[in-house]
């Protein structure tokens, strides 16, 4: 085994966040990419979960936006995925770091791959690429952005705005699965 890679900014957080929010818990890191980042056990090793872990920059300070509707958002992320990663993920959980700059904010996604493939194909289509926009309000609401009218993205810095399928809220730091090993 030689090594071949460090870990990322965001695999980074969220390790750092599950050791300090969950003290019974392990993270452990694999030693090639097989696409998992992280698999965390109990604290008996006998069992645990896989995550994938992406990381985006936020893209707040740089938009576009109404100053009502700006003030209202924690963070603005931007993925891109390549369809067949996510459907053929080996992870249980998706984990998408949401980190405010303006804000200061950390927030987490936690998500099945296959709910959240499930949402993207039902808002854009069955893409070879998702382009994933994922916005955190200070109501601790989380939507999935990409491809809003003027009229709905108001509407999330109202919040006001309702849609079922893009609304990821509760996914939004659902530590749950952690907690349940």
């Amino acid at each position: 085994m030689r090594p071949m890679f460090t870990v990322h900014a965001g695999e980074f957080l969220v390790g750092q966040h599950i050791e300090t929010n969950f003290k019974d818990k392990r993270v452990w890191l694999p030693s090639k990419d097989t696409g998992v980042d992280l698999l965390v056990t109990n604290a008996r090793n006998s069992r645990g979960i896989t995550l994938q872990v992406k990381f985006s920059r936020d893209f707040l300070p740089i938009m576009k936006l109404a100053a009502s509707t700006r003030k209202h958002l924690q963070a603005c992320t931007w993925f891109s995925f390549d369809r067949s990663k996510i459907a053929q993920s080996p992870a249980d959980f998706w984990v998408l770091v949401l980190l405010g700059f303006e804000s200061k904010s950390r927030d987490y996604l936690v998500v099945k791959p296959e709910e959240l493939l499930n949402r993207l194909d039902k808002l854009h289509g069955k893409t070879a690429r998702h382009q994933v926009y994922v916005w955190v309000t200070d109501d601790h609401q989380a939507w999935l952005a990409r491809g809003l009218s003027m009229a709905e993205t108001k509407a999330i810095g109202e919040g006001s705005f309702g849609h079922r399928d893009r609304d990821v809220s509760r996914f939004l730091n659902n530590w749950s699965p952690i907690d349940r090993l």
